[in-house]
């Protein structure tokens, strides 16, 4: 009875997948139409993308019968919420495409700002979402929400304790949950987090979607502050606008420089997009890497770039998001010493330049460089650690002190008693140390290293300049 059950879920599962497939295909025939190209994202790009990994799923599945944990909220359910999703967004798009067999379309869908236009572009927007997602917790067709580790370290340990091993849940199940750590406000304010955090537009919240609003709105303990500031209150926010539309709405403020707005990059998911008018009146586009939007926008008015947010004269004062945490502290054990000393190095020094010390930590994988080789690697349009090549999510900056033992367990003592209780991160956590031929240093045996992390305190840096479709 009980395989039976399985086999006939296993078919109507096949099934599903087969008919979202062909439907993404029937609608990628309607984007015939050469005006339909455009910078990412492009239907024509998504469409047979999701396909693809609509493919790889159902073969991962099929091979492994079923696949990965079943119970709530997990493979099986989220896969019933995407497919049902995905037909109906499909279905929305196709009624505003020209029918098969017709190469041309409403000219009102290519005037620029128009009704059925704007449509188009955020249920493209909302596709390059459902691809990511799919992607994200399905790598290379496998289930991976039961183990998927969100970037920031606050926010996954909120999911794990308030959701377990569910990667999806209804938002009415889920916004009551955040109210635990975050309350906010029942009404309209409700419906416009829901609106945010909600990006494919579903009625539930993965751990994907999760991830990228506190992402975008980190740090966590001020994380519905900041998106009211950012997202609710601020002129310059942008929801569901694409590259060229950003471009479009900063034409009419070319002889304004300063001029300004952001949105959620369309093709790095949890980053921002910042365009802006320049001082000689061209129309710039720039992803700030690893820092928080905050004080990429305060750094970038002190520098004459964000000045007036959709062309507005007022621009919000963020300064009240600056303020600083306690600091947290990071013990390294006598163990992981020895494995530098080992090696004629020290904990201390970046093993990549083998110059400069360590002042920044990459997110989410934990290990430690300098700023400039991080910027130097990160220029060369990689977008990985280079030591374990895991996707690098964010940053923070960090302070190494060397300490006698018995100071750092003073200083244990005092930060417990007088900075709030801070959180001791044990030395497990820390990943080991590179094994790379190094010039010798002098070890120091006696000594135990500490490091601070600073919350969103990396140096400032001015915009970048042009750059391609994001």
């Amino acid at each position: 009875m009980a395989a039976a059950a399985l086999r006939g879920r296993q078919w109507r599962e096949s099934r599903a997948f087969g008919r979202a497939v062909r439907l993404l295909q029937r609608l990628e025939e309607q984007c015939g139409d050469p005006r339909l190209a455009s910078s990412p994202p492009s239907l024509r790009d998504l469409l047979p993308r999701t396909a693809q990994l609509l493919r790889e799923v159902a073969h991962a599945r099929q091979a492994g019968g079923g696949g990965g944990p079943e119970g709530p909220g997990g493979a099986m359910d989220f896969l019933v919420v995407y497919l049902a999703n995905l037909e109906a967004k499909s279905r929305q798009v196709a009624a505003l495409l020209p029918p098969r067999g017709r190469k041309t379309a409403n000219d009102e869908l290519f005037r620029e700002g128009s009704r059925l236009r704007r449509q188009l572009a955020k249920l493209t927007l909302i596709f390059s979402h459902m691809c990511a997602e799919l992607g994200a917790l399905f790598p290379e067709g496998k289930y991976c929400g039961h183990t998927y580790q969100l970037t920031e370290v606050p926010a996954h340990t909120f999911w794990r304790d308030h959701c377990g091993a569910r990667c999806v849940l209804p938002w009415a199940e889920f916004e009551p949950l955040l109210c635990l750590c975050h309350p906010v406000e029942p009404g309209c304010t409700t419906l416009a987090l829901r609106s945010t955090i909600d990006l494919t537009c579903s009625g539930h919240v993965s751990m994907f979607e999760f991830d990228i609003f506190t992402r975008l709105f980190q740090p966590w303990p001020t994380l519905l502050k900041n998106w009211q500031l950012l997202a609710v209150n601020h002129p310059g926010y942008m929801a569901f606008l694409t590259y060229d539309e950003v471009r479009a709405r900063l034409q009419t403020y070319r002889d304004k420089p300063g001029s300004y707005v952001f949105r959620p990059s369309c093709t790095r998911p949890g980053q921002w997009a910042i365009g802006f008018v320049s001082s000689d009146g061209n129309i710039l586009q720039t992803i700030p890497l690893n820092k928080p939007l905050f004080q990429a926008l305060l750094e970038g008015q002190k520098e004459g770039f964000y000045l007036y947010p959709d062309g507005k004269n007022h621009n919000p004062d963020l300064t009240e998001l600056c303020q600083m945490k306690p600091h947290q502290h990071v013990h390294v054990s006598e163990e992981q010493l020895q494995l530098y000393w080992a090696m004629d190095s020290t904990f201390e020094l970046c093993k990549i330049c083998a110059e400069s010390n360590k002042d920044v930590k990459v997110e989410p994988c934990g290990h430690l460089l300098c700023s400039r080789c991080l910027a130097a690697w990160q220029r060369s349009d990689s977008q990985t650690c280079p030591f374990c090549r895991c996707k690098i999510k964010g940053q923070e900056a960090v302070i190494i002190h060397e300490l006698k033992a018995s100071a750092a367990a003073e200083d244990s003592e005092d930060s417990n008693g007088n900075e709030g209780g801070l959180q001791q991160v044990t030395p497990s956590t820390l990943p080991l140390p590179p094994r790379l031929d190094l010039p010798p240093e002098s070890p120091r045996s006696k000594y135990q290293l500490k490091v601070k992390l600073l919350k969103g305190n990396s140096p400032p840096s001015a915009p970048e300049g042009p750059t391609k479709a994001w």
